[in-house]
């Protein structure tokens, strides 16, 4: 009697392994699952979860290495760092580590050098120098200019030369610090 239900056990399983994973369902899922070994926690694993494990022990079944999608070491969550630092033979203290540590320790085991890239700095483009009698010249004429934009009633041209005064009254007093 008990052989019978093993064999209707593994007939289960067999069928289920027939039907693609991602097809069965939860309580299928949990049913291969709970034969396999060091998985724990099975009855309240969401579906997603249950994939994973059933994928890692077929794929360790089949004697194929687990392989972890690759994206940058830098984009990836500690847990999955974690993960990786734990097949590192000789490696101690992995749970304590923290992100940038693991991304030190994987890189170098893997031979990945630091690589930074090259900030590009921007030039300053600097404004003729004028001295502080030019610029107030210039804040003149401005003010010429938005008299008699007021009086053919311009608002915009008003607007646009009142931000170009107030721009020049401040590079005049920073001319005036820096002197």
């Amino acid at each position: 009697m008990v052989e019978e239900s093993k064999k209707q056990e593994n007939e289960k399983n067999i069928q289920a392994t027939e039907k693609s994973v991602e097809e069965m369902t939860v309580n299928e899922l949990r049913e291969i699952a709970k034969g396999i070994p060091g998985v724990t926690g099975v009855s309240t694993m969401k579906k997603d979860e249950l994939l994973s494990e059933v994928n890692k022990s077929r794929m360790t079944e089949e004697g194929e290495e687990e392989k972890i999608p690759e994206k940058p070491l830098d984009k990836m969550t500690v847990k999955e760092l974690k993960e990786i630092a734990i097949r590192i033979p000789g490696l101690e203290g992995v749970t304590a580590m923290k992100k940038e540590e693991l991304v030190a320790v994987i890189k170098e085991e893997r031979g990945i050098e630091e690589e930074k890239p090259e900030k590009k700095k921007k030039k300053k483009v600097s404004k003729t120098e004028l001295s502080v009698k030019e610029l107030k010249g210039k804040i003149l004429e401005l003010r010429e200019e938005k008299r008699a934009a007021r009086e053919a009633n311009d608002r915009h041209r008003i607007d646009i030369l009142r931000r170009r005064i107030n721009r020049l009254k401040k590079r005049t007093r920073k001319t005036m610090q820096g002197v």
